[in-house]
């Protein structure tokens, strides 16, 4: 490019979200799966998406992974490691996999396990437990089952929240998904709470510590931006949170793109200013693609905008620590 040509590209300030990315669950899943490949070698079976990112699932495929929704599509008899996803499994998955002898290790994020414990010391204390969660969605299916059907009942919305009929309104306890909007949660509980004033809340909020500072970060960018762009999967929960973060406070356009040959040109193609974020679960160099997919076209001017500093830290599952593995 010469310097004429680069002088004709019009500025384009960028405001980078910080924190963005990669939380301390999503990097040990991976690490796990990548830690078991080089102790165990190919393959190694992993149930589910180990993350909700396709460039990191084709990148973990590559080095030898199988991915697999049940158990049964895996080989009888194997005594390769099955994985699970950091989304956490329904307590019958564990269960099936002692039965077929398989070698299994818990991937599943701390912070999710913490929300299976809570429903279930509540199911043991006798409370009717409400999740706050995505039908569908692997989390929301793992929690619920880790009780006997039935025992818990899932709320996804307001509304559903203010026609909720509990068995027994005096013997409620709450949890909600890691992944949630932080505001369209805070408005479904306060319903809960001046419907069922008794109703037992999680000792320590439930929705992750990457997911607050993500949206918060999102919050305080999209005023400040002509467009947003949120580096994430379409089956991401916490990526598409914070789509809607940003459209909530008044971005015009705000999408959510896998990777920079997504962007539509015609939108992005003529603004002065991009806000930049990413999912938990989408890796920085997918955020560096973007912005260079716009550095093409313009001069960039980034700034970064820091609302929290994380250092959180989750160890490997103990079957692949090196004292273990040893």
């Amino acid at each position: 490019m010469t310097p004429e040509t680069s002088a004709r590209k019009p500025e384009l300030r960028v405001l980078l979200c910080a924190p963005r990315g990669f939380c301390a669950g999503v990097v040990r899943a991976i690490d796990a799966v990548e830690r078991a490949l080089e102790i165990y070698g190919p393959p190694v079976y992993v149930r589910h998406e180990i993350v909700h990112n396709k460039y990191v699932v084709e990148g973990l495929k590559a080095k030898g992974a199988v991915f697999v929704e049940e158990l049964d599509e895996i080989p009888a008899g194997t005594t390769a490691p099955v994985i699970f996803s950091a989304h956490g499994v329904a307590r019958a998955v564990p269960e099936d996999a002692a039965r077929r002898n398989f070698f299994a290790i818990d991937a599943t994020c701390p912070l999710v396990t913490k929300v299976h414990r809570e429903a279930t010391v509540h199911h043991k204390r006798g409370r009717e437990v409400v999740l706050i969660g995505h039908a569908g969605h692997p989390e929301v299916i793992g929690t619920m089952g880790q009780l006997p059907e039935g025992a818990v009942s899932l709320v996804e919305t307001a509304e559903q929240a203010r026609l909720f009929q509990p068995r027994d309104p005096g013997n409620l306890a709450f949890t909600t998904q890691t992944t949630l909007s932080i505001d369209d949660t805070a408005e479904i509980v306060a319903i809960l709470r001046e419907r069922f004033p008794a109703m037992v809340a999680p000792h320590k909020e439930d929705i992750c510590y990457a997911t607050t500072n993500r949206q918060e970060a999102v919050k305080r960018v999209a005023p400040a931006v002509d467009a947003m762009i949120v580096v994430g999967a379409p089956n991401s929960s916490n990526s598409q949170r914070l789509r809607e973060a940003a459209e909530r406070e008044g971005c015009r356009h705000a999408v959510l793109v896998q990777r920079a040959g997504e962007i539509d040109w015609g939108v992005f193609g003529a603004i002065a200013s991009l806000g930049v974020s990413a999912g938990a679960s989408a890796p920085e160099i997918l955020v560096e693609e973007i912005l260079d997919a716009f550095a093409a076209r313009y001069t960039l001017r980034v700034e970064t905008v820091h609302t929290a500093h994380e250092d959180v830290f989750f160890p490997l599952p103990r079957q692949l620590r090196s004292d273990a593995a040893e």
